[in-house]
C-alpha cells in the first residue's frame, strides 16, 4: 500500500485536505492573536457571550422554528416513502441570508449610528427599508423556486402515472 492511500486510510482525506486546515487554524490563531492586543478582557467577554447567547438562545429558537417549519410543510410521495423535506429549505435559506444581513448590518438598519452620515457623507435612514425589500425578494425568489419545483414534481408524477395504464 502505497503511502498516501495509507494516509487516506488512517486520516480520512488527502495530505492537502490537513494542509488546509492547519493553514486555517494557523490564521485563525494570527487573527486571535491580533485581535487580543488591543482589548483582551471585550474581546474575550464578547466571544464567551456571543456563544452562550448562540448555545442558550438562538439555537433553541431556530431549532424550535425549523421544527414548525418541517410540520407546516410537509412532504411526501403519495406512496408513503420518506423524502427529502425540499419545502423547508425555501423558508430556512433566505431567512439565514436575511438573517446575516441583519446582523452585518444591524446598527444602520435600526439607526443605532448617528456619526454615519458625517462620516461617509451619505444618509443613514432606508436600511430598514432596503433591509425589509431583500428579504421580501428572497422569500419571493425562494417561493418561485418552490413553485417551479413542485410544478415539475408533479408534473413527472403525472407522466409516471400516464406511462403505467
Amino acid at each position: 500500500m502505497s503511502a498516501p492511500t495509507a494516509f487516506r486510510r488512517r486520516y480520512g482525506a488527502s495530505p492537502l485536505h490537513l494542509l488546509l486546515v492547519l493553514a486555517s487554524f494557523a490564521l485563525a490563531v494570527y487573527a486571535g492573536l491580533r485581535l487580543f492586543e488591543g482589548d483582551a478582557r471585550g474581546v474575550a467577554l464578547w466571544f464567551v457571550g456571543a456563544a452562550l447567547l448562540h448555545d442558550l438562545v438562538l439555537l433553541p429558537l431556530y431549532a424550535v422554528t425549523d421544527r414548525a417549519a418541517q410540520a407546516l410543510f410537509p412532504q411526501g410521495p403519495d406512496d408513503g416513502r420518506p423524502a427529502p423535506r425540499v419545502s423547508v429549505n425555501h423558508v430556512r435559506v433566505p431567512a439565514f441570508v436575511s438573517g446575516v444581513l441583519l446582523l452585518v448590518w444591524w446598527p444602520l438598519v435600526f439607526r443605532q449610528v448617528g456619526h454615519y452620515t458625517a462620516g461617509t457623507a451619505l444618509p443613514a435612514d432606508g436600511f430598514l427599508a432596503r433591509w425589509l425589500l431583500i428579504t421580501a425578494g428572497l422569500f419571493a425568489a425562494s417561493a418561485v423556486v418552490l413553485g417551479v419545483r413542485t410544478w415539475h414534481r408533479s408534473r413527472a408524477r403525472r407522466r409516471g402515472r400516464s406511462a403505467t395504464k
